[in-house]
C-alpha cells in the first residue's frame, strides 16, 4: 500500500511540474516561486506527517489496549472487593472478607504474633521471656505520618500492657500456608514486666507437664499471644466453597481438616460431633443438640426485649426468660422481632415445638448441631478436674502404698501360715494315730469296764445274798440269846 501511495505521489509531483512548465510563458517569476516552494515543501513534509500519522495509529492501538486492560482491572477489582454474585465458587470479596476479619479480631482482642522465647525459669513461681525480634516495617504503597512516627519514637509504648492476664500459643507450620499459625496452648500468663521490645510472663496457674515440657524443650520458640481465648464456632470447619443445603445447614464438613486438627488430643466420640455439626439428628441424640428447621404458616411476631434494661455486668445478658436486657443486644423500636408465611427459620427443639403447637409455623427437617464451647469455662473446668484427679492420684496411690504393705504383711502371714499348716499337718497325722490308738485303747478299756461291771453287779448281788444270809445268822443267834436273858 505504501508503495501505490508513493506512486500517487510521484504522479502529482510530475502533473505539478508539467502544469508549471505550461503556465511559465503567462506568469512571472513571483508566481512561479512560491508554487514550487510550495510544491517542494509538500513533498518534504509528506514524510513527517505519515510518521507522525503511523505513530498516532500506534498510540491509538496503545489507547484501545490501555482501556480494554482498564476495564479488566476495573471489573476485577470490583470482583476482588465484592466477590461474583453470579459464581457462587468463586469466593467471597475482600471487603466481606475484611469485615469478617475485623469481626474475628474484635472477638480475639489485641493479640501478638511472632514472639520469640529469649528464657524460661519456672523457680519461684515461673517467668517467662518474650522478645518482639522484628518491629513492624512499613507497608509499600501506604503513606507514613511522620507527626505518629516521630511520638512513637519519642514515647516508645510498651509491647504489651503491664498486669493483663493473656493467653499463650505455640507457633508451628501447617500445611498449605507460608505463616507460622497457632498450633498448641501453652497456658494463662499475667505480664509482669513489659518494654517496647520484651515481655515478662509468670503463669497464673501451676502449668500442665506438657505445656512446661514443651517450653523447657523449646520445642515452643515461637509465641502467640492472645488478650482473649478463641471463640468456637461452626464456619472454620465447613469445607471451602460448600454452601448449605437440605442435608447439611452450614455446609460440607471439611473431614480432612478436623481429622488433622482434632486426631490425637480428642476421643472418637468428640470428633464424631465436629463431623456431624449440622447433619440430620439422629434419635438418640440429646435434646440440647437437636435444632428444628421450621416454615411459618403465618406472620408471627415474637419479643425478644425484656422491659428492664441492665448492663451486662449487673446479671447477664439476658432474663430469666432469654430476652436481651443489654442495650447493645435489643432489637430496638417495639422489641418485636417479625417473621412472614414462609419463612424458615432453625431454632431449638423447644422453641420450635412451642410455635409448632402454637400452629403458626410447620416442621421441615431436625439436625444436630454441636454446642460451641466456651473455652475461658472450659480450660478452666479441665484445670480443676486436672487438679482434682492429681489429688485423688495420689490419694489412690497412699491407698495403693498401705493395701501394698498390706498385702506384703498377709504374704508374709500366709508364708508363716503355711509353715504352721504343715506342722499342724503334722501333728495332724500324729494326732489320728494316736486318736486311733486311743480309740482301740479305749475300746479295750470299755471292754475291761464291762466286765469289771459285769462282775461287780455280780458281786453285788453275791454280797446281797452273803449279806441275808448274814442277817439271817443274825437273826438265829439273836434269838437264843435274847431267850436266856430273859430267864435269869
Amino acid at each position: 500500500m505504501q508503495y501505490v501511495l508513493l506512486l500517487v505521489l510521484i504522479v502529482v509531483v510530475i502533473a505539478q511540474a508539467i502544469l508549471v512548465w505550461k503556465a511559465a510563458p503567462h506568469w512571472r517569476w513571483y508566481q512561479i516561486t512560491p508554487v514550487v516552494i510550495t510544491t517542494i515543501l509538500a513533498v518534504i513534509f509528506v514524510f513527517p506527517v505519515a510518521g507522525a500519522l503511523k505513530s498516532r495509529s500506534e498510540w491509538h492501538k496503545v489507547k484501545e489496549d490501555l482501556e480494554t486492560r482498564l476495564a479488566s482491572v476495573e471489573a476485577e477489582q470490583l470482583e476482588l472487593r465484592y466477590g461474583d454474585p453470579n459464581d457462587p465458587l468463586s469466593g467471597e470479596g475482600v471487603l466481606p472478607m475484611a469485615q469478617k476479619l475485623a469481626k474475628l479480631g474484635t472477638e480475639a482482642g489485641r493479640r501478638w504474633r511472632g514472639l520469640r522465647l529469649t528464657n524460661a525459669n519456672f523457680t519461684n513461681g515461673g517467668q517467662i521471656v518474650l522478645t518482639n525480634p522484628q518491629p513492624e516495617e512499613p507497608v509499600d504503597g501506604l503513606p507514613q505520618d511522620p507527626v505518629e512516627e516521630a511520638d512513637a519514637n519519642a514515647n516508645p509504648l510498651p509491647l504489651i500492657p503491664d498486669g493483663l492476664v493473656v493467653y499463650g500459643f505455640a507457633e508451628g507450620q501447617q500445611p498449605n500456608l507460608e505463616v507460622l499459625v497457632p498450633v498448641f496452648y501453652l497456658g494463662e500468663f499475667r505480664v509482669t514486666a513489659t518494654s517496647p521490645t520484651q515481655v515478662t510472663l509468670q503463669p497464673t496457674a501451676p502449668l500442665l507437664p506438657q505445656q512446661r515440657q514443651a517450653i523447657e524443650s523449646r520445642q515452643a520458640s515461637s509465641w502467640s499471644v492472645y488478650e482473649l481465648l478463641p471463640l468456637d464456632g461452626h464456619e472454620p470447619f465447613i469445607a471451602e466453597g460448600s454452601v448449605e443445603d437440605d442435608n447439611n445447614v452450614f455446609g460440607r464438613i471439611d473431614d480432612e481438616l478436623v481429622n488433622r486438627l482434632l486426631n490425637n488430643p480428642m476421643s472418637v466420640q468428640s470428633r464424631a460431633e465436629y463431623l456431624r455439626d449440622g447433619t440430620r439428628s439422629l434419635p438418640d441424640d440429646e435434646p440440647l443438640t437437636k435444632w428444628v428447621k421450621i416454615e411459618f404458616t403465618k406472620n408471627h411476631e415474637i419479643v425478644v426485649d425484656s422491659p428492664d434494661q441492665r448492663g451486662a455486668l449487673d446479671g447477664g445478658f439476658f432474663d430469666g426468660s432469654g430476652r436481651a436486657v443489654d442495650s447493645r443486644l435489643q432489637h430496638g423500636d417495639s422489641g418485636k422481632v417479625k417473621f412472614s408465611k414462609d419463612d424458615i427459620l432453625i431454632v431449638q427443639e423447644e422453641a420450635a415445638d412451642s410455635l409448632i403447637d402454637a400452629d403458626v409455623a410447620r416442621l421441615i427437617d431436625t439436625y444436630y448441631i454441636r454446642p460451641l464451647n466456651d473455652y475461658r469455662f472450659v480450660l478452666r473446668r479441665i484445670r480443676l478436674r486436672l487438679a482434682e484427679l492429681q489429688t485423688r492420684t495420689k490419694e489412690l496411690t497412699y491407698e495403693n502404698e498401705v493395701l501394698q504393705r498390706a498385702i506384703d504383711a498377709t504374704v508374709n502371714m500366709k508364708a508363716a501360715a503355711q509353715g504352721e499348716k504343715l506342722k499342724l499337718e503334722q501333728d495332724f497325722e500324729q494326732t489320728e494315730i494316736e486318736r486311733k490308738a486311743l480309740e482301740v485303747y479305749n475300746a479295750k478299756l470299755e471292754s475291761v469296764v464291762k466286765e469289771t461291771r459285769q462282775e461287780l453287779v455280780k458281786l453285788y448281788r453275791s454280797n446281797q445274798q452273803l449279806e441275808k444270809e448274814l442277817q439271817m445268822f443274825h437273826e438265829a443267834i439273836a434269838k437264843p440269846g435274847e431267850s436266856l436273858t430273859s430267864v435269869r
